[in-house]
């Protein structure tokens, strides 16, 4: 009899254990599928968690291995047809230190895809690898979020402003620019998208002359939002080397450099104005202080 019940208890011990795994199994494997169509707010954010700098090898891979390029799946789409690059246009405006990356890109679609488009609240999203010779202050692209430039935009990478050129790595700026109903009005089979990305030129080594800095081509997605089937956010890579007019040359801003013989001079200019800024500070506040204390009326 007492061989029965224990033989009935080890029966429901292992019952229990076979749903318990069986639960686990299945919280597993729908985490799994889920993350596999998933993709996170910046697609930059998740290299950087990976890989401590910017490294253009390591990146051609991780796009091309590990981010869940599924935006067909999410918009219903056995074709594929997506929007396709028919023009990049690229500049660098402006004069001095603080300059803008210009670009233009041109989409194709077929007409049928606007729909689809505007319902998934899709948006284009470009990163700017940009050289160690640069840098884009992320406090003014937050500026320019909140204007509505940009629907969100960060910088990975050495974030660090002060840093001269010779000491700084290289970073990545993601912009993200959705794709509106008035955007795709404009034109019945393409829409344009403009971009102006601030960049700050980092001081270069002394030297003569100046020190030229290069810009690659941009990589470009394309990313849908749908809370259907555990796919939040997919994303479709668009390459941007299959476009025809597109300048095989690539884009370049020169910065001038410090003199070397210079440095010394400098140096003690920088310092004198310093000194006499600071002394002035100190006797501001003495005479505030005194004007002050000789404004308050005397008691009887």
């Amino acid at each position: 009899m007492e061989a029965r019940l224990l033989l009935v208890r080890i029966n429901s011990v292992l019952q229990f254990v076979l749903i318990f795994l069986t639960i686990i199994r299945s919280y597993v494997h729908a985490s799994t599928t889920g993350q596999a169509g998933y993709v996170d707010k910046y697609i930059t954010k998740t290299y950087f968690e990976k890989h401590d700098s910017l490294i253009d090898p390591e990146f051609d891979n991780f796009i091309a291995n590990e981010i869940p390029l599924t935006l067909c799946k999410v918009l219903e789409d056995g074709n594929c047809v997506l929007p396709t690059l028919s023009n990049l246009h690229r500049s660098v405006i402006g004069e001095g230190s603080h300059r803008h990356l210009s670009s233009s890109i041109i989409f194709k679609f077929q007409p049928e895809l606007k729909i689809k488009l505007v319902a998934h609240s899709c948006e284009v999203i470009m990163t700017e690898r940009l050289p160690s010779g640069v840098f884009a202050d992320p406090f003014e692209l937050q500026h320019l979020v909140q204007r509505g430039v940009f629907s969100d935009a960060a910088v990975f990478g050495d974030t660090n402003l002060e840093l001269p050129s010779f000491r700084s790595n290289r970073s990545v700026v993601e912009i993200h620019m959705s794709i509106g109903s008035k955007m795709l009005s404009r034109h019945h089979d393409k829409f344009e998208i403009n971009c102006e990305v601030p960049l700050h030129a980092r001081y270069p080594p002394l030297g003569l002359g100046f020190s030229r800095v290069e810009f690659g081509q941009p990589d470009l997605f394309m990313c849908c939002s749908l809370e259907v089937n555990g796919f939040k956010r997919s994303c479709a890579y668009l390459p941007t080397n299959n476009i025809s007019d597109y300048k095989a040359s690539p884009l370049a801003w020169e910065i001038p450099c410090g003199i070397r013989e210079h440095a010394g001079v400098v140096s003690a200019i920088t310092y004198c104005f310093a000194l006499v800024s600071a002394l002035l500070i100190v006797v501001l506040s003495f005479c505030y202080t005194d004007n002050k204390g000789s404004s308050k009326p005397k008691s009887l």
